[in-house]
């Protein structure tokens, strides 16, 4: 029980905690450029929450499960893993799920508040944004996982507190990529 001592949970913890601060940081700041944006279109100040947290969620569940399994001496190969494959399908489907759900509460919400939106183009903001939030933050998870277990650290203690953070950052940054792919901006 030694690994588990206020002085070793502090010391693994706080440089990840630290990481996830700047990069909290740098989220916040993308937002900031472009708040003109933003305020030209209300209904997407209503999707921001809700999307970035779609793919730091379903990363955080996905690393969860990874974690799990190198715990148990399930995951230590990437490829031809059930579980890493069988995690990441399922991480995948409930991610683009939530991002189709999300769309339509949204649109209806903006309905409701009267800042309405064609449903196709908040539909393909949502699915365009959503999808590569989730192919990073996946991608990302992945390598975390493997890496911090391959080095002898906890995936408990980082791949978590990474990808929500990260998924944060992702998440506004794609959805201001995909606002100028469809020419909203």
């Amino acid at each position: 029980m030694t690994y588990y001592t206020i002085r070793g949970i502090v010391g693994r913890g706080f440089p990840i905690l630290a990481m996830t601060s700047l990069i909290g940081i740098a989220a916040g700041q993308v937002l900031n450029r472009g708040m003109d944006s933003l305020i030209s279109m209300p209904i997407v100040l209503i999707l921001i929450p809700a999307l970035i947290k779609v793919g730091g969620d379903t990363g955080s569940m996905l690393g969860a499960r990874l974690s799990s399994s190198f715990h148990m001496g399930l995951g230590n190969q990437l490829y031809r893993n059930p579980v890493v494959r069988n995690s990441l399908l399922a991480a995948l489907i409930v991610g683009l799920t939530a991002s189709l759900f999300l769309s339509i509460v949204v649109w209806i919400t903006g309905k409701a508040l009267g800042i309405g939106i064609a449903y196709s183009t908040l539909l393909a903001l949502c699915m365009i944004a959503g999808s590569f939030e989730l192919i990073v933050v996946f991608t990302a998870t992945v390598a975390i996982a493997f890496a911090s277990h391959r080095f002898g650290v906890d995936p408990d203690d980082t791949v978590i507190p990474l990808i929500a953070t990260l998924g944060d950052l992702v998440g506004v940054s794609g959805i201001f990529f995909t606002m100028y792919l469809l020419g909203i901006i």
